[in-house]
């Protein structure tokens, strides 16, 4: 019997995204999968129930259905309702934020259910056809720009008329990151000036590459300020107050400011203050791509735009979601690229010993294994 896969509906709220696209429906059937898909649910994605008919997709009408006797289930988000009904031993694979949902990661253990969380995929070369984060991240810089467009009511190109020159927009990007290195590279494409930060010493030669001037206090400490996994290193003090002076001086000039700073398992660092938003010129726009992990900016809200002294804080949830068949496709060419890891032949084949398994296995027969999260059990 083929190894069944079955693909849901998302419940979470804000997500438009689904864990298929026509296109991996074909390659896992062709890995010897079948595979089974709740109705309606790429329909926020412009992929219709037809399109994974025609893939090779069994469709049915309730995700119980789907689910019941599945032995993989693909989430974009993963939540402790779609554990209900699974079968023991079953494998859920999704985003599942662990490090804010120690509880669900429990719930995973005690329902027998292997767990796979997306968001854990190890940045080894092996691994980054399946990095969720960088797929996902690398389209919420380009609509975070798009976003800031929205509600900007000048130009970003300079442009020579016989009426005036308007002169372009200064942007500014906090955190080079894979989503603040799109941000540049789109808000360059639009014609503004772009310039960047980021406690990365390799990000520097990004932003330059891109045509971004870097803004930075690059004392002994910055130097130092990245882990061998590429992630940034929390600061000192004393190197926030005086990386904190150079932005403050430089944020009141910029027309936009495009915030991407995270820290794995910690709430986002707070990079603009109160009194810089005051500082920023009216029309002035700040986008927060930080905002569900508490945010850059100190007044931003999830899920909202607040306007502060005629300065507009875009706080967007699940900002990849606002480009839904774009994020789906990508994400679902990463879920797949870990199937093919996995499976062999129409059968779940796993070596729980292999690096990226490692990095990504919660749990197991019933167990949590993940080494991040054993002692919290």
């Amino acid at each position: 019997m083929a190894l069944s896969i079955a693909i849901i509906k998302e419940t979470a709220e804000f997500e438009t995204r689904v864990a298929a696209s026509a296109e991996t429906v074909k390659k896992l059937i062709a890995l010897g999968c079948s595979v089974i898909i709740e109705k309606g649910a790429g329909e926020a994605s412009s992929i219709s129930d037809e399109m994974f008919r025609e893939a090779g997709a069994a469709m049915v009408a309730q995700a119980a259905e789907a689910t019941r006797n599945a032995d993989i289930i693909l989430k974009v988000q993963a939540r402790e309702s779609d554990l209900g009904g699974l079968k023991k031993g079953a494998l859920l694979i999704g985003l599942m934020s662990p490090h804010n949902n120690e509880n669900f990661v429990k719930k995973i253990a005690s329902a027998n259910v292997n767990g796979f969380s997306m968001e854990l995929v190890p940045r080894i070369t092996r691994a980054q056809s399946m990095d969720v984060l960088s797929s996902q991240s690398n389209l919420a810089g380009y609509k975070s720009v798009l976003d800031a467009t929205e509600y900007f009511n000048r130009a970003f190109p300079m442009m020579m008329t016989a009426a005036g020159t308007v002169p372009p927009a200064k942007v500014f990007v906090m955190g080079a990151g894979v989503a603040g290195l799109q941000a540049i590279a789109t808000a360059k494409r639009l014609g503004a000036i772009v310039s960047a930060t980021d406690v990365r010493p390799a990000a520097k030669e990004q932003v330059k590459s891109l045509g971004g001037s870097f803004i930075a206090v690059e004392d002994d400490e910055f130097k130092q300020a990245e882990t061998t996994a590429g992630y940034a290193k929390p600061m000192s003090p004393e190197y926030q107050a005086k990386q904190q002076k150079l932005v403050e001086e430089h944020i009141a000039k910029q027309d936009i400011v495009i915030t991407t700073a995270l820290i794995p398992g910690r709430a986002a660092p707070k990079l603009i203050t109160e009194s810089m938003v005051k500082s920023m010129k009216p029309g002035s726009v700040i986008v927060d791509l930080a905002v569900e992990s508490g945010g850059n900016c100190a007044l931003s809200k999830a899920g909202e735009v607040v306007n502060v002294n005629n300065v507009s804080i875009l706080g967007h949830k699940n900002v990849p979601g606002r480009i839904a068949g774009n994020a789906s496709a990508l994400y679902a060419k990463n879920l797949l690229n870990l199937l093919t890891l996995i499976v062999k032949d129409g059968v779940l084949n796993i070596n729980w010993d292999d690096d990226i398994i490692k990095g990504i296995a919660l749990t197991r027969d019933g167990a949590i294994i993940h080494p991040l999260f054993t002692e919290k059990k």
